[in-house]
């Protein structure tokens, strides 16, 4: 990957550069179809842009994956479906049974795990490039806890609705990622000062948790513990709209900082020099992270670890540097989407929230992960 590599590894292409690494290639004697790497794409109106083919053709498949997860997440429930028949129900030939079921039962329930999983995943990879650390993640960072304490205030303080509690968990998301930012910086933001406040954070808004159940009537107790969760039971359209409006607004505007956010990945003083306001962009980004998270958790609650695994498995498969924003996107939609497909199908009879299956998984992957870093002397 080169340094400008920024979404699933494209990016703009210096001239500049192509024309000195085509010398050396000449001057090696190297023809310039047999190199590896990025791959120069003209395109018109004299926009050029790197390709990584790994990195592309990761994406294709994430895609795809994330598309045939959706049409087997829609036929799955106590009325299976084919997916066959779910395509073109989809299309609209489905019988009025099917459309029913289909449109208005089960797609926002697959939107919504698309839309949250993409929200978190690349949220996620934002906060782990910020803090150039793979623990800067929102579940670790206190975010969301914060929107917890913010939806169980709406509930247990003053009974509101679905809407009422949304907005909470989105203004609690929004206050703890401001107050965790100020009391990191320092003269800049330091990924492991960012992490240990975070981590003192989550602490401090857990205890908010359980105290403000431990006030709870039992219905409003048990209606706080099944949002806390994370579920995508009963998820209708009233929570894909927002959601959806959401990631259109933010996810343009992160992509469009990649550049910066893979400078910044070298360094301040590296991203200064190349012409980076790194505090701003750095505010910017992790603002616009916290949005994507707080909304996530609005729609589904607080979702665990899917935030923390899916940028890094992105990493490893395309084998890139960076954010690699665009297939962390991916990636979080087809590990929410499998786990909410799991928690329907793995346990017989007991379906699960989805938030226990990444729960489960993510605490594993959370062991592997911190015991490899100590293995490689980073921790």
């Amino acid at each position: 990957m080169t340094a400008t590599t920024s979404t699933t590894g494209t990016s703009a292409a210096d001239p500049a550069a192509d024309a000195t690494t085509e010398a050396t290639t000449a001057a090696a004697g190297t023809p310039r179809t047999a190199r590896s790497g990025p791959r120069p794409l003209r395109l018109p109106g004299g926009v050029s842009l790197r390709v990584e083919r790994r990195a592309l053709t990761v994406g294709v498949l994430l895609t795809a994956a994330a598309l045939a997860m959706s049409v087997v997440l829609i036929g799955t429930g106590d009325f299976e479906i084919a997916p066959w028949d779910v395509v073109q129900t989809l299309l609209g030939n489905g019988t009025p049974a099917t459309d029913f079921i289909v449109n208005d039962l089960r797609l926002p329930r697959a939107l919504v795990a698309l839309l949250a999983g993409a929200a978190l995943g690349i949220s996620g990879a934002v906060f782990q490039s910020v803090s150039r650390n793979p623990l800067g993640s929102p579940d670790l960072l206190g975010f969301g806890y914060g929107s917890a304490v913010g939806a169980l205030v709406v509930i247990v303080l003053f009974k509101g609705g679905a809407t009422e509690v949304a907005v909470g968990a989105l203004a609690g998301g929004l206050l703890a990622g401001v107050a965790v930012y100020l009391l990191a910086y320092k003269q800049g933001i330091q990924g492991y000062r960012l992490v240990l406040v975070g981590i003192g954070a989550s602490a401090m808004l857990i205890a908010v948790i359980q105290y403000l159940l431990t006030k709870a009537q039992l219905i409003e107790a048990t209606r706080a513990m099944v949002w806390l969760t994370g579920s995508l039971a009963g998820r209708d359209w009233a929570q894909v709209w927002p959601l959806l409006a959401v990631c259109a607004v933010v996810f343009p505007l992160i992509l469009g900082q990649g550049r910066a956010l893979r400078m910044m990945e070298m360094g301040d003083d590296a991203a200064y020099a190349v012409g980076v306001r790194v505090e701003r962009t750095r505010m910017l980004l992790m603002l616009a992270a916290v949005v994507l998270t707080t909304a996530a958790s609005a729609a589904a609650g607080p979702i665990s670890f899917v935030a923390l695994a899916a940028p890094q498995l992105a990493r490893r498969l395309t084998r890139s540097p960076g954010g690699n924003l665009v297939n962390a996107a991916l990636m979080g939609s087809v590990l929410l989407m499998v786990s909410d497909w799991a928690s329907q199908r793995a346990f017989g009879a007991d379906q699960l929230p989805v938030g226990v299956v990444t729960g489960l998984v993510g605490g594993v992957y959370l062991l592997w992960l911190l015991v490899t870093e100590r293995k490689a002397g980073r921790i």
